[in-house]
C-alpha cells in the first residue's frame, strides 16, 4: 500500500495518493482524529488487455500476477469493460474458463473487486443467451474469487457502494437463464457460493432443497433451506418447471442499504444470504434460516433484498418460527425480490442486567400484589366506610389485580415465545396481556379522577351504585374496546403481533400504539392531578408561618411520591425505549421502575395508610376494634368536610386518606 498522505491533517480534509507500481487508480484519505485515515480506493492490475494477454502471446510472462512490468503491458489506452464479451465468445465462448486463471491468481484489492462486479455484470448482460453449466461454474469461480471472507473488508473501500447489490443482481440474472438437466442438480459448489436446481411441476410434492455454508473460521457450516409450498406448486402446469437457490455465506456483509432513515444504525445480517430462481406462477416461498449470532436475546427480522431500492425490505417476509438457533420465515417471491435472509432487530436489547432486573422484579412485584390483595381483604369492613374510602379501595383493589394478572400473562408469553410458537395462542397471550395493561392504567386514571372528585366537589355526592358503574366502565370497558378493535384491524394481515415475540407489532403496523398512546395519555392526565393536589395543598391559612411553610413543602412531597408509582408517571420513560438507538440506561431505568411497580402499590396505596396501619393492628389484637375503627373514621371524616376551607390538615386528610 502507499504511504499516507504528508500535508498537514485538518478535520474533514482528504488527500489521494497514486497506487504503488504496476496498479493503475489512486487511495483516497481522509482525516479523522488528526490522523489520515483511507476512505477508498481504486488500485487495479486487471483490465481487458490483461485478461486475454497469454491468449494472445503479447508476453510470455503469467498476466495473472499482478506485478507485470509496465513496458510489457500497454496502459495508454485500456479497452472499455464492455467490450470484455466480444472477447470472450472469440476465445472461449463454450464455457468462459478463459479468464478463470486471470482473475483467481489476482490480488483481491478494492479496484481489482469493482472491475470484476463489472466484469460479472457485462458477462449477465450479453452473454446470458444460452448458459450452460461449464460456464455456470465458469462464472461462480469468478464470483467467489470475491466473496473470500478475507478480502471482504477491502469492499468496504470501493467507490460505488452499489457494487454489492450490482454482484447479487447479476448473478441472479445470470443463473435465472440457467436450465437443468436432472431431476436434482447440484450446479456449482464454490467456499463462498453455492448452486443447487431440482424439477418441481404440478403433481409433486413439497419440495426442498439446503446449504450448509462455513460464515468464519468456525468448523461446523450454517445452515439455510428453501422449501416450495405444496400449496404453491398446485399452481404450476402439469409440464415440468425448475427451481434454482443460491447460498451466500459472506456477501450479506457487502450489501450496503441505500437511503437509510438512520445511517448510525446499520442493520446487521446474521444468516446465510439466499437467492431463489421460481416460475413466475409462484409467489410464495417458505426459508429456513440459522442464525449466525445465537445469543438469547437478538431477535431476527425476515427480509427480502429489493433490487430496484437497493434495501432489505421487511414488508415482503413474516417471520413464523424465530428460536435463539433458527428462524423460519414467509416470504413473497417477485423478479425484484429473489434474495433473501434475517437482521438482526436494531431495536433489541442484548443486556443480561436487564433480564436480571425483570425477573427479581417481577417476583417482588406479584408477591407484594398477592400481600396487598391479602391486606385489602383483611381490613376491608374496617376501612370502607364512606362512599370515597370505598371508591378507593375498590381503585386499589383492580389496580393491583390487572397488574397481578398482566404479570402473569407476560411470563406466560415470554416461555411461550422460548417454544416452537402458535400463531393462535400466542395472539390469545398478546390480547389479554394487552387488555390487563391497559385495565391497570384505566383504573389508575379513574383514581386520579376520584381524587379531583373529592377535592373539588363538596356538596353533591354521587350514589356508590352509579361510581362503582363509571369506574368498572372506565376500567374495564375502554381497554376492551381498544384491545379488541386492535385485534380486528391488524390480525387479517398478520401485523398483530412483533416477531419473535408474544406482544404487539411496531416495525411494520405499530399496533403498539394501541398500548403506548393511551397509557401516556393517561399519564400526562395523571401528571395533572398531581399539579392539581399539590396547589390545592399549598393554600396556608391567614397567619402562616415559617414552620407552616416547610410543612406545606413535606405534604407536596408526600403527595407526589405517593401518587408517582400509584399513577403510573413512572411509564413516562417507556417513550424513550420506544426510540432507535436509545441509551441502554433508558431501558434499565425503565426496567427498574416498572417491574417494582407492585412493590410500590403496596408500600404506597396499603402500607403507608396509617388507617389500614391501624386497621391491621385492631384485627391483630382486639375484634372489638371494628367499632372504635368505623368511629374514628367516620369523626375524622366530619372534622375535614371534604372542603377546602379546613386549612393544611383538612388538605393532607382528603388527599392521603380518603
Amino acid at each position: 500500500m502507499q504511504e499516507k498522505c504528508h500535508g498537514p491533517c485538518t478535520t474533514s480534509s482528504n488527500c489521494s495518493q497514486p497506487c504503488v507500481q504496476h496498479f493503475r487508480g489512486e487511495i483516497g484519505f481522509i482525516c479523522n482524529g488528526n490522523k489520515w485515515q483511507k476512505s477508498t480506493e481504486t488500485c487495479t492490475s486487471l483490465s481487458v488487455e490483461t485478461l486475454f494477454m497469454d491468449l494472445n502471446n503479447t508476453s510470455r510472462f503469467s498476466v495473472a500476477a499482478p506485478f507485470i512490468p509496465l513496458h510489457i503491458v500497454d496502459y495508454q489506452a485500456p479497452e472499455p469493460i464492455e467490450s470484455v464479451a466480444q472477447v470472450i465468445q472469440m476465445n472461449c465462448p463454450l464455457d468462459y474458463a478463459c479468464i478463470i486463471d486471470v482473475v483467481k491468481s489476482s490480488e483481491a484489492t478494492s479496484g481489482n473487486i469493482a472491475f470484476i462486479v463489472k466484469l460479472l455484470k457485462n458477462i449477465s448482460t450479453h452473454l446470458s443467451d444460452n448458459v450452460t453449466q461449464e460456464k455456470m461454474k465458469s462464472y461462480f469461480k469468478v464470483a467467489n474469487h470475491i466473496l473470500d471472507k478475507a478480502v471482504i473488508p477491502n469492499w468496504a473501500f470501493i467507490p460505488d457502494k452499489n457494487a454489492g447489490s450490482d454482484l447479487l443482481q447479476s448473478v441472479n440474472w445470470f443463473a435465472r437463464r440457467f436450465r437443468i438437466q436432472n431431476e436434482l442438480e447440484h450446479i456449482t459448489d464454490e467456499l463462498f457460493i453455492q448452486t443447487k436446481g431440482l424439477h418441481i411441476n404440478h403433481n409433486t410434492s413439497e419440495r426442498s432443497f439446503s446449504f450448509s455454508m462455513n460464515v468464519s473460521n468456525t468448523t461446523e457450516g450454517i445452515l439455510g433451506m428453501i422449501e416450495v409450498p405444496r400449496q404453491e406448486l398446485w399452481k404450476l402446469p402439469p409440464n415440468a418447471s425448475e427451481a434454482i437457490g443460491i447460498a451466500f455465506p459472506t456477501l450479506g456483509a457487502v450489501l450496503k442499504e441505500a437511503h437509510l432513515q438512520n445511517a448510525s444504525l446499520p442493520r446487521q445480517v446474521n444468516g446465510l444470504v439466499v437467492s431463489v430462481i421460481l416460475p413466475e406462477r409462484l409467489k410464495q416461498i417458505l426459508f429456513t434460516f440459522e442464525k449466525i449470532n445465537k445469543s438469547r436475546n437478538t431477535r431476527a427480522q425476515c427480509v427480502g433484498w429489493h433490487s430496484r431500492k437497493r434495501r432489505w425490505d421487511e414488508n415482503v417476509c413474516e417471520t413464523t418460527l424465530d428460536t435463539a438457533s433458527k428462524v423460519k420465515c414467509w416470504c413473497n417471491y417477485t423478479n425484484v425480490l429473489m434474495s433473501f435472509s434475517i437482521l438482526m432487530s436494531p431495536m433489541s436489547v442484548d443486556n443480561k442486567v436487564l433480564d436480571y432486573i425483570t425477573c427479581i422484579g417481577l417476583s417482588v412485584s406479584i408477591l407484594s400484589l398477592i400481600v396487598c390483595l391479602i391486606i385489602e381483604a383483611t381490613v376491608w369492613s374496617r376501612v370502607v366506610v364512606t362512599e370515597i374510602s370505598y371508591m378507593r379501595h375498590v381503585c386499589i383493589v383492580n389496580i393491583a389485580v390487572s397488574l397481578l394478572t398482566a404479570n402473569v400473562w407476560f411470563i406466560l408469553g415470554s416461555n411461550f415465545n422460548k417454544k416452537a410458537q402458535n400463531y393462535n395462542w400466542c395472539v390469545v397471550v398478546t390480547f389479554f396481556s394487552h387488555f390487563f395493561y391497559l385495565s391497570l392504567f384505566f383504573w389508575m386514571l379513574f383514581q386520579a379522577l376520584l381524587i379531583v372528585y373529592g377535592l373539588l366537589v363538596v356538596f353533591r355526592r354521587m350514589m356508590k351504585s352509579c361510581m362503582m358503574a363509571i369506574g368498572f366502565a372506565i376500567g374495564y370497558g375502554c381497554p376492551l374496546v381498544i384491545a379488541v378493535t386492535t385485534v380486528a384491524i391488524t390480525v387479517p394481515g398478520k401485523g398483530y403481533m412483533r416477531h419473535g415475540a408474544c406482544w404487539l407489532n411496531w416495525d411494520n403496523t405499530k399496533a403498539l400504539l394501541a398500548f403506548a398512546i393511551p397509557a401516556l395519555l393517561i399519564v400526562a392526565v395523571n401528571l395533572v392531578v398531581v399539579l392539581v393536589v399539590a396547589v390545592n395543598t399549598q393554600r396556608p391559612s391567614i397567619g402562616s408561618s415559617r414552620s407552616q411553610d416547610v410543612a406545606i413543602i413535606i405534604r407536596i412531597s408526600k403527595n407526589v411520591a405517593t401518587l408517582t408509582p400509584l399513577l403510573g408517571l413512572t411509564w413516562g420513560f417507556g417513550i424513550a425505549t420506544l426510540i432507535e438507538g436509545t441509551s441502554l440506561i433508558f431501558h434499565i431505568i425503565f426496567a427498574l421502575l416498572n417491574a417494582f411497580q407492585g412493590f410500590f402499590i403496596l408500600l404506597f396505596g396499603t402500607i403507608i395508610d396509617h388507617k389500614i396501619r391501624d386497621a391491621l393492628r385492631m384485627r391483630m389484637s382486639s375484634p372489638k376494634g371494628r367499632s372504635k375503627a368505623a368511629e374514628e373514621e367516620s369523626e375524622g371524616l366530619r372534622s375535614s368536610g371534604w372542603h377546602h376551607a379546613g386549612g393544611a390538615t383538612s388538605s393532607e386528610d382528603r388527599t392521603g386518606n380518603s
